[in-house]
């Protein structure tokens, strides 16, 4: 497990090993189109064991695709990788979030591990409030590992992670100006200098915004330092990371059917005080070293801090809240590699792990009008706290087939205090959590491999969930049971492809009751996800590349929990059966790039019981030109969402749905400078 920046031959053989596709960016270069990598049949002979050789779908999206993108928040960045879903909720700070493998993005089961240079970036309940923290300016790569077979990760690496990765090192001077539809402008510079061992990286972003609806300006900010430095000798690094963000916005509101249809473009009355203040600050610690030629270390301690502060009303008809989220997160990892090279019974290497982190939460609630305070219905604090070990060995018995078994386990303690009556309850005895996973690929040629794995992942309660509170026995966690056989192929030089079937089941699936004033949760009882993934590149001529990827999936509720409103055969909610990107990239000249691509999903279910109508499909024709007027200066022009189609998003509140239009048709114009 590398904390730091991935190697081109890291990135290489993350992709070869999963058999893997580069996922089609808002605005691609003919240098980087879609690939899959080669099939890459021996390990390298040094350096620590790349622990996302996991021989699973792992995608690596590089930072030629990142930079280019205008967005607002960084969680816009992963539809560019296949299979991934993106909920637009469009409410300020809370304006979206990535989810994957038919988990949706409601918050109720927050199913991804999300990381930045390695540092565990979620917050108690598994969102994602720290993923702005990177500057897309800073972006070297974001890797995204589906499945249940990765060891490195407990805690929310329910259906898989996400790594954001940094730059690190080198000499450079880079900045980007873009401004376009709502008066939208974000300013992203960044700077790198190496010298005598000290590799220094800087990012600075500022992001503001009209907004698309009534009511909606926003505006962020975010700095990142990282200071590296690496003894005579080059064996090892050890550095320090710094990064803040901030940002404030306020929040449209949810529209009814009829407000929808009448105009969507509107905020409703009583969501004109609504807004949310938020803050997030990570530092880290981070070491690797080279004990001998075969003995390889790192390790990190971190800290990570949000305060976050959040004015909102739902409907007409319900009361504004007042939400306060205080927490503070500290952690360590380590982990040491042994490879053992050549032996009797083929090529081992061996990889172990152990990891900690302590959280200090608060969480609070008011009942308010126009932000002024009338009651309070929730004041908690709780502790929470993991622990992790893993052992993963790679095992080459013959070139042609590799085997990594892996074995993780996990243990969960803590206390909670209900400070509105001095209440406190110990944390659930969940007792060893042990996942055991296997993964295994053969290449039959460098045209034609096949790789399978299985394994298991496990989700517990969050908020007061975790805790002996409503019951006098020790819930179990839930554990998630997954499976995945694909094929990845290379028939011609300019074809290239990965197909691959996956299904995931869960023992008694647990979900968050978003708007309960005790911060609780429910458990629905047994669940699986089951899928088809399909991606093809194709590279007709040297100027032409096509590109395809589609994700075909299906979830049900197997057996319903006695005490939960979920019915037995239904689909749980908010999972559309098919998600898709396809488009072409045509290179026109040395200096002219053209792109088009269409991206959509189908539609879902709004709730567990699947009476209540299906919405929230859509397909968006966006289109792209780029042209470089010199080695150091380019210009870009973006249009997303070209014939101006309707997109929403939509919940249902117990008695009606809500909706949150989607973007409209935007245009946005870049201008970048690189030295």
């Amino acid at each position: 497990m590398t904390f730091f920046r991935p190697t081109p031959v890291a990135l290489a053989l993350g992709l070869a090993f999963a058999g893997t596709a580069l996922a089609h960016p808002a605005a691609p270069s003919a240098d980087t189109a879609l690939t899959l990598g080669q099939v890459v049949v021996s390990s390298s002979a040094s350096g620590p064991l790349e622990a996302r050789r996991l021989l699973t779908s792992v995608d690596i999206l590089p930072g030629e695709r990142i930079e280019s993108q205008v967005a607002q928040n960084n969680w816009e960045l992963f539809g560019q990788v296949p299979g991934v879903m993106l909920t637009q909720f469009g409410q300020g700070t809370t304006s979206g979030k990535f989810s994957m493998r038919a988990f949706n993005g409601e918050g109720e089961i927050n199913a991804v591990k999300l990381l930045i240079d390695g540092v565990p970036s979620n917050s108690n309940d598994g969102n994602m409030p720290y993923i702005d923290l990177a500057p897309r300016a800073d972006i070297d790569a974001i890797e995204v590992v589906r499945g249940t077979n990765d060891a490195r990760y407990g805690l929310h690496n329910i259906a898989g992670n996400a790594n954001i990765a940094t730059r690190s090192g080198g000499n450079y001077l880079l900045g980007r100006a873009s401004y376009g539809s709502f008066n939208a402008t974000d300013l992203q510079a960044a700077a790198g200098i190496e010298k005598d061992g000290l590799a220094q990286n800087y990012a600075v972003a500022v992001q503001r915004t009209d907004g698309y609806r009534d009511h909606s300006e926003a505006q962020g900010a975010s700095f990142s330092g990282k200071w590296f430095f690496t003894p005579q000798g080059g064996t090892s690094r050890f550095g320090l990371i710094a990064r803040h963000y901030t940002a404030s916005a306020e929040e449209a509101g949810y529209l009814t059917r009829s407000q929808r249809t009448l105009n969507p473009d509107q905020s409703p009355a009583h969501n004109a005080t609504d807004e949310d203040r938020r803050q997030v600050s990570q530092f880290a610690l981070q070491g690797e070293s080279e004990l001998g030629g075969q003995l390889f270390w790192n390790g990190q301690v971190y800290l990570n801090n949000l305060d976050d502060h959040r004015f909102v009303k739902f409907s007409a008809g319900a009361s504004q809240q007042e939400r306060i989220v205080l927490e503070t997160h500290t952690g360590a990892s380590t982990s040491v590699t042994w490879r053992g090279g050549q032996t009797a019974i083929g090529r081992i290497s061996v990889m172990g792990g152990l990891d900690a982190e302590h959280q200090e939460n608060r969480s609070q609630r008011y009942n308010t009008i126009s932000q002024v305070r009338q009651s309070q219905t929730r004041n908690q604090s709780f502790e929470f706290n993991t622990q992790g070990a893993f052992v993963q060995a790679e095992w080459k018995p013959i070139p042609a087939l590799t085997l990594v078994p892996a074995w993780r386990v996990d243990s969960i303690h803590g206390s909670y205090t209900n400070q509105l009556n001095g209440l406190t309850y110990p944390v659930n005895a969940y007792g060893t959590i042990e996942q055991p996973k296997f993964s295994a690929i053969y290449a039959f040629s460098p045209a034609w491999s096949v790789y399978g794995n299985w394994g298991r992942s496990f989700q517990v309660g969050v908020g007061t969930a975790s805790y002996k509170v409503n019951q006098s026995n020790d819930l179990s966690p839930s554990i998630n049971e997954g499976a995945e056989l694909g094929v990845k192929f290379k028939p011609a030089g300019w074809l290239d492809g990965r197909v691959a079937v996956w299904r995931q089941t869960a023992s008694n699936e647990a979900r968050r009751r978003l708007n309960d004033p005790s911060n609780d949760s429910e458990n629905i009882g047994k669940t699986r996800r089951q899928g088809l993934d399909l991606q093809l590149n194709a590279r007709p001529t040297t100027r032409l590349g096509l590109w395809m990827s589609a994700a075909y999936q299906d979830s049900e509720i197997l057996q319903a929990d006695a005490a939960s409103v979920a019915t037995t055969g239904k689909e749980i909610d908010h999972v559309p059966h098919l998600l898709y990107n396809l488009g072409a990239d045509y290179q026109a000249s040395e200096a002219l790039r053209l792109s088009a691509w269409v991206n959509g999903q189908s539609s879902y279910y709004l709730e567990r019981s699947n009476t209540s109508g299906k919405f929230g499909n859509f397909a968006h024709l966006n289109l792209s030109a780029g042209y470089r007027f010199t080695p150091a200066v380019s210009a870009e022009v973006l249009v997303r969402n070209l014939f101006d189609r309707y997109s929403e998003y939509v919940w249902w509140d117990g008695a009606q749905s809500l909706h949150a239009p989607g973007t409209p048709r935007s245009v946005f114009g870049t201008l970048a400078v690189r030295f």
